[in-house]
């Protein structure tokens, strides 16, 4: 018996993942995982076609039907689902697809429910219905109506600005058109009304609809050419190839439509790589795998039509399941603000209970006992503070700032456009500007702490350039001239006008090379550029006149179009040739064996008869494996090896060519070898590659090439900044292993000095100190055997005291803080303990025993535990280390990364991509960054933000998010204390009145207190406030760590402007009362009644929330750097309207108009005609705000802040601006001293395509002419055995 496997975590060499195979989805259970074998390719192991209709039917449970060109099937019970109650609704999801939240009929009620879930909208609601009852209300209804209705409309309208976006992207992807089977003819349909089981043609350059099995299609043997980009990123072509029964009986459109076949496959999963099924069709079955397979979001490439029946639809399809769920994001200052609402609401509630109480005492002690305070209610003193309280409740609603998250909405949606509108980030060559998606994370972009990026199309272009090469132990492409004299300065490049198949974006500065290749005099250049030229499986697609080559790899492209660039062009291929025009001059040679790369060998070759009947082998492959399998006598080796290493400093991708003669005697007997392992029928795989190493060897070393992966401009620049700015970066991509390495010291992630730890390096450490005395040799290689180690020791350590949990929290690495991690998708599961457990089926089991089960509850719980704290571990090695690269991860794996880091570190997360494999992550991360690139608009519609290039990210956090989480923090601060100020005067008041809920102010001032005489002013603190330009902000990236830290809004800074409102509302309201008490005025009159009170106590408060504005917008002091036309505006602005609408309120004609609206006739005149109130207004605005003018000198002068230091010295800085040139890249060649890997495709190349002679366009030649007489010679021996 098989032992059940323990939950924990093992690290014995069995265990260990094989990086080369990625884990597309944490669905796969184990048993999958760990018998997967390497993928074929179609070709190799269908040689004979009869071996289609062989097969036996997939045995795995295929629960999903798909019948074609019947829609009646579909009806059937069996595929009905129960949505509510007795509601069924079919489970094969319609095509359309729905992003949008309302519709006409349901914005209202949904959108109010929704705003009404606000605590802060739900209260005034609630307060609104109290000031219904007249019993209790000391204020108008209009006082909270009004403001109500402003703030509900304005995020109303908000949304459905927003949702009405939403319907036009959706209506523009749902009303696509393509060909579908209709009434037995080919009818143009709208993409949402495609179903499953209908036939649909597409046409070349168009996307995929749905998820569809290819049928058929224009190119020989039903090969469709697909890019992929939208789904995996990757920009080179891909194909697809049909069952030959379909591709031989489903041409004509007749046949299309009376096509019945039955699909049985697997559910609808996230599997990108994967699919399982079975076609039934004429009493035949016919297996079905991912190779089939058409995704929705791929391209339609150089083919010029196919065919397909729709498998999967709408949410259904793999791209739709990889998306994840839309996520409602929120910042972090918004959910600090809800808890300081919520805070306030006590607050609120306690003052009410303490002043109802007051009222209460007052009402038994000296209420009762004045006759002349009768108001003829009998009510006890207990009921009229209870009354009290509801009435406090109302008149200190203030407090809880209504205008807080409309004002919000409205600075947000400024910043917005101010990021829109920026031209540093526009594009120009793709006429792509930056935009914000969303309006409710800006001040999140201040706040950054890991930025979380994929790399294809994202840190580079997905262009590689053949850029240098080494022939014959002489190096080429520096710029030298004709002589082979190096030149300062680069000249003109060089001209390939002699070249009629030249490539017109081929770039190359080295006259000298091609001088020596016209000349003719060094063969080994010839052999090196024939070696290009011939060694590959490129496919080529000849239009207009153009040579079009499909390459299953972009070094692989740029190889074979540089050999063409430098005269050895290669033409065109058959089955069995290949033909190359070398310097004009046509040549076709016969091609016996393409030795396709695959991930073990890095390496391939091919073996091919010459014109005089020598045969050769050319091969070409990464340095490991070449320089193992070179001649002895190789005088070059150590002159190449030096050249590896130049090429190596300048982070290009290396390659090395090799060729060897065979003889025929050799030849025959290794072919029959081959033959042989040619049509194994287990492990195929092995026996080619054993066969292989046994021809690939005495290699004679040719030269080597270096090919640049370009980076997109600016991002070495981008990420040296980003760094300053204590934001970490980790790089998430699907890629190989050494390509993304190749990128982290491109990109200066990387460098020299950076300790690189690789996380798939499991071996045992017997002395578990020497990885914490961060030992160089063992600090590279035990990132398993750390996490490991600090498992058991914290495992030992449970239920000890404090010591050993602080000596648990140690770190993992002591010494020197430039660390890197290195690690794969495939380990990342294994230690993370990720991996299903194996489903098993069903048995009969005898109930268990209490103890049993007591026993099987604590295990799973340990097992949980365990998992908790690995992942735990695993996030705290990761964020010890500077910069950490996950290679050959998969979308969920991304997203589940990025969950890690959220969970464990609570710390705001960036991501940013360019394709459809991003979108989870982009999804998942607090704030998503989608860029406009060669991978189609998915990354982008689903991002909170856009723009075109990575370089554009450090101007979006180090100036717009910055600036953004400034101004925000400002806003509240200042909004939560103009309120505070403005609310608290009625408490002071109360103790003048008999705790009674009397207000302080004119119920008209206090509607619009918060709506016109103090908003303005903050608003623009929100909206343009900057304590340093963005020049200085890109230049001292530093400054970003605010944020980060969250200094400038938190609950101490909140608690602060509290106090500052008490102590401004005491002075707002004793100073008056002060002056007030016992004086007379110049007339005679006493100014002291209570409407003249009111009048003073609001026209003081007005002055000083609007100074205070003020002086928040100056930086420095009273410096007016910051002070322009607008600022003078929104102040002496506000200002006037204050005292104009005041002076129309209190008039005698709009109390003629509204008798019962307006009580304050004529007390705002009579008022502010007395030089008294005037000289008393002064003193309570000074001692407000000369104590904040004397603390700001004194913080910024003795406590200054960075940013004060730098807006200080700004002048100085510019002048340097100004003539400071602007420096070089920061991307310098010459810094590593490692040597880069060439990368290959992620799987085998077209090899198998070619040998099968599947892809030219005739009748394909049976087995025996594509592999010789010896196939039947094998078959025959097989048989005799």
């Amino acid at each position: 018996m098989i032992p059940e496997r323990d939950s924990e975590t093992t690290f014995d060499e069995d265990s260990q993942p094989n990086d080369e195979v990625m884990p597309y989805s944490d669905d796969e259970t184990e048993d999958e995982l760990d018998s997967r074998q390497p993928v074929v390719e179609p070709g190799q192991n269908r040689i004979n076609g009869d071996t289609e209709e062989s097969r036996e039917p997939l045995k795995k449970d295929c629960s999903w039907q798909v019948k074609a060109n019947d829609q009646r099937f579909y009806e059937q019970p069996q595929f009905k689902r129960t949505i509510f109650l007795c509601f069924k609704k079919s489970k094969y999801a319609g095509n359309a697809i729905k992003t949008y939240k309302y519709n006409p009929i349901t914005f209202l009620p949904l959108n109010l429910f929704e705003q009404f879930k606000r605590a802060a909208n739900f209260y005034f609601l609630v307060l609104l219905i109290l000031q219904s009852i007249p019993q209790i209300t000391t204020l108008s209804w209009y006082t909270t109506l009004v403001p109500l209705l402003l703030v509900l409309g304005i995020t109303a309208v908000k949304d459905l600005v927003d949702d009405i976006a939403r319907h036009r992207m959706d209506n523009e992807v749902n009303n696509r058109t393509c060909e579908v089977i209709r009434d037995g003819r080919f009818k143009n349909t709208k993409w949402k009304d495609i179903k499953v089981g209908d036939i649909i043609r597409l046409k070349k350059n168009t996307f995929v609809p749905a998820d569809i099995l290819l049928l058929s299609s224009s190119e020989p043997n039903s090969l469709c050419y697909v890019e992929t980009a939208e789904l995996d990123g990757e920009t080179n072509l891909k194909f697809k190839m049909a069952l030959e029964v379909t591709h031989r009986y489903l041409q004509e459109e007749s046949a299309m439509a009376d096509f019945n076949g039955l699909i049985e496959c697997e559910e609808p999963n996230n599997r990108l790589d994967k699919f399982a099924g079975t076609l039934f069709w004429r009493n035949m079955s016919y297996s079905l795998d991912a190779d089939k397979i058409l995704l929705r979001g791929c391209k339609i490439r150089n083919t010029d039509f196919c065919h397909g029946v729709v498998i999967f639809a709408g949410a259904d399809t793999k791209i739709m399941k990889n998306s994840g769920k839309t996520r409602f994001k929120r910042t972090k200052i918004d959910s600090l603000m809800n808890y300081m609402v919520y805070t306030i609401f006590v607050v609120l509630i306690l003052l009410s209970a303490g002043l109802a109480i007051g009222h209460t005492y007052w009402e038994q002690q000296i209420g009762n006992l004045s006759w002349y305070l009768y108001d003829a209610q009998d009510l006890s003193p207990p009921y009229r503070g209870f009354l009290n309280f509801w009435g406090y409740i109302i008149v200190l609603n203030t407090m809880v700032p209504i205008s807080l998250y409309v004002s919000v909405e409205v600075i947000r949606l400024g910043q917005s456009y101010f990021i829109n509108w920026d031209l540093q980030m526009y594009y120009p060559e793709k006429d792509t500007a930056a935009k914000a998606r969303t309006t409710t994370l800006n001040e999140q972009l201040g706040q950054i702490h890991y930025i979380f990026s994929d790399k294809t199309g994202t840190l580079t272009q997905n262009i590689m350039t053949f850029k240098k090469c080494c022939i014959n132990g002489q190096r080429y492409g520096d710029c030298r001239d004709r002589a082979g004299q190096l030149q300062s300065h680069p000249e003109q490049q060089v001209d390939f006008s002699w070249n009629m198949y030249a490539d017109e974006k081929f770039l190359f500065y080295d006259h000298y090379l091609i001088e020596q290749i016209k000349s003719g005099k060094e063969p080994e250049i010839q052999k090196f550029f024939f070696l290009l030229a011939i060694c590959h499986t490129v496919m080529i697609d000849t239009s207009d006149g153009q040579l079009n080559y499909q390459a299953a790899s972009p070094d692989e492209g740029a190889l074979v179009t540089a050999a063409r660039n430098f005269g050895y062009v290669f033409l065109s291929r058959t089955q069995n040739t290949i033909t190359i025009s070398e310097m004009g001059i046509e040549r076709t040679y016969d091609v016996l064996a393409i030795l396709d790369f695959n991930s073990d060998r890095k390496r391939m070759s091919v073996i091919v008869r010459e014109s005089d009947g020598n045969i050769r082998l050319y091969c070409k492959g990464a340095d490991t494996v070449i320089y193992e399998r070179l001649h002895p006598r190789n005088l070059k080796r150590e002159a190449t090896e030096e050249a590896l290493d130049i090429f190596a400093n300048e982070t290009l991708r290396t390659l090395c060519l090799c060729y060897r003669d065979i003889s025929h005697d050799e030849f025959e007997a290794w072919n029959k070898k081959f033959v042989e392992a040619s049509v194994a029928t287990t492990n195929r795989d092995e026996a080619l590659d054993k066969v292989y190493e046994e021809i690939e060897k005495n290699l004679i070393l040719l030269g080597a090439t270096a090919i640049e992966d370009k980076l997109q401009d600016g991002v070495p620049e981008t990420i040296s900044r980003l760094s300053k700015a204590d934001i970490k970066i980790w790089v998430l991509t699907g890629d190989k292993k050494e390509t993304a390495e190749n990128i982290g010291f491109s990109c200066e992630l990387l460098t020299d000095e950076t300790k690189i730890c690789y996380g798939e390096d499991i071996r045992q450490v017997k002395n578990t100190k020497d990885f914490f005395c961060g030992n160089q040799k063992l600090s590279t290689s035990l990132s398993s055997a750390l996490l490991q180690t600090r498992l058991e020791n914290q495992r030992n350590r449970a239920g000890l005291g404090t010591h050993s949990s602080l000596r648990m929290n140690e770190p993992f690495f002591h010494g020197s803080r430039d660390r890197a991690l290195i690690i794969t998708g495939s380990w990342l599961n294994e230690i993370l303990l990720e991996k299903k457990k194996k489903k098993k089926k069903l048995k009969l089991k005898f109930p268990r025993t209490a103890e049993e089960e007591k026993k099987q509850i604590e295990k799973k719980r340990g097992a949980e535990a365990d998992k908790e704290q690995q992942q735990k571990n695993f996030v705290d090695l990761a964020c010890e280390c500077r910069a950490v690269i996950c290679c050959r991860v998969t979308p969920k794996q991304k997203a589940m990364v990025i969950e890690l880091v959220k969970k464990y570190k609570k710390a705001i997360t960036l991501a940013i991509g360019d394709g459809a494999n991003d979108v989870n992550m982009i999804k998942t991360a607090h704030i998503g960054v989608g860029i406009s690139g060669q991978e189609g608009t998915q990354a982008v519609m689903s991002s909170d933000y856009s723009f075109g290039q990575f370089r554009y990210l450090q101007r979006l956090l180090l100036v717009h998010g910055r600036w953004s989480y400034i101004r925000m923090c400002k806003f509240l601060r200042y909004f939560f204390y103009k309120n505070f100020a403005f609310t608290l005067v009625h408490i002071w008041f109360s103790f003048f009145n008999g705790f009674s809920a009397q207000t302080a102010y004119e119920d008209w001032f206090i509607t619009l207190y918060n709506v016109l005489y103090s908003s303005l002013p903050v608003l623009l603190v929100g909206l343009l406030d900057q304590d340093v330009s963005d020049k200085l902000s890109l230049r001292f990236p530093r400054l970003y760590v605010l944020g980060q830290k969250d200094l400038l809004f938190n609950y101490k800074k909140f608690f602060l402007s509290l106090l500052h409102g008490v102590i401004t509302s005491l002075i707002i309201f004793f100073i008056p009362y002060g002056a007030y008490l016992k004086t007379m005025g110049q007339d005679g009159e006493a100014p002291s009644d209570y409407q003249s009170f009111a009048v003073t106590a609001a026209s003081s408060l007005i002055f000083v929330v609007n100074f205070q504005a003020t002086f928040l917008h100056f930086q420095i002091g009273l410096d007016t750097s910051y002070w322009t036309f607008v600022n003078a505006f929104s102040v002496f602005g506000s200002i006037a309207l204050y005292f104009g609408i005041t002076f129309d309120f209190h008039s005698a004609g709009i109390h003629v108009l509204f008798p019962s609206g307006f009580h304050f006739t004529g007390a705002a005149p009579n008022a502010l005609r007395q030089p008294y109130l005037w000289l008393t207004m002064i003193l309570s605005i000074a001692l407000c705000l000369l104590p904040v003018v004397a603390w700001r000198f004194l913080s910024m002068t003795i406590w200054p802040l960075e940013s004060d230091t730098i807006q200080k010295n700004r002048k100085k800085y510019m002048a340097e601006e100004q003539q400071w040139k602007r420096r070089q890249s920061a991307f310098r060649r010459g810094i590593s001293g490692r040597r880069s890997a060439y990368a290959f495709s992620h799987q085998r190349g077209y090899a198998d395509l070619i040998a099968s002679g599947r892809s030219i366009r005739k009748k394909r030649a049976p087995l025996d002419a594509v592999l010789g007489n010896s196939v039947t010679e094998v078959r025959g021996a097989r048989e005799t055995s």
